[in-house]
């Protein structure tokens, strides 16, 4: 065992998990099929920075009509050596999705800004692929922000702990919520 390993295994213990993030260059990257895409993506990019920290990347490549381009930015990202999740966020008929999942480079969530104008028949065109091209279909972009901070959380336990934080503090709120209600309820009934 190396003696890296041993120190990071040793903050873990500790429970600083400091050392252990700094060592994770975790990023999301926003593939959007075009610019009219952009106000959707912004909307996950907001989420996974205010929420989460997590760094984000936008950019605009077309399967249809850019696939070169598209192919580059793959391997660029690639190339960084980070942990890369993909969102992928294109309408029509989302090929987009498909074709990066394709490369086997990065796992690739599917969020088409387009699933309320036609329904869930989308999840056809964005994430029925080949056995072995998996790709996630998530709808939403706050969805698709916290499934995004989910996947990195596996291997970063600061981000984890930070999930279960909120986790905690949205259960307190409903048991709240429903205390006050509870409490309300009979005040009222005592008054009839």
């Amino acid at each position: 065992m190396s003696s890296s390993i041993r120190k990071i295994d040793y903050h873990f213990l500790r429970g600083d998990f400091t050392t252990v993030s700094s060592n994770l260059n975790q990023r999301a990257l926003l593939i959007l099929g075009s610019k009219s895409d952009l106000e959707f993506a912004e909307k996950i990019r907001s989420i996974l920075s205010s929420s989460y920290s997590i760094p984000v990347d936008i950019r605009i490549a077309s399967a249809h009509r850019t696939v070169e381009h598209l192919l580059n930015l793959l391997r660029k990202y690639k190339e960084t050596g980070d942990q890369i999740v993909i969102v992928t966020v294109a309408g029509l008929s989302d090929a987009l999705s498909g074709v990066v999942a394709a490369q086997r480079v990065f796992p690739v969530i599917a969020c088409p800004p387009d699933t309320d104008k036609f329904g869930y028949p989308k999840v056809f065109s964005s994430a029925f692929t080949p056995q072995d091209v998996p790709v996630a279909f998530v709808e939403g972009p706050s969805k698709a922000a916290h499934f995004v901070a989910q996947l990195f959380a596996v291997s970063n336990p600061v981000l984890r702990a930070s999930i279960e934080r909120m986790v905690q503090e949205k259960k307190e709120q409903i048991m709240a919520e429903d205390e006050t209600l509870v409490r309300e309820s009979s005040k009222n009934v005592k008054e009839k």
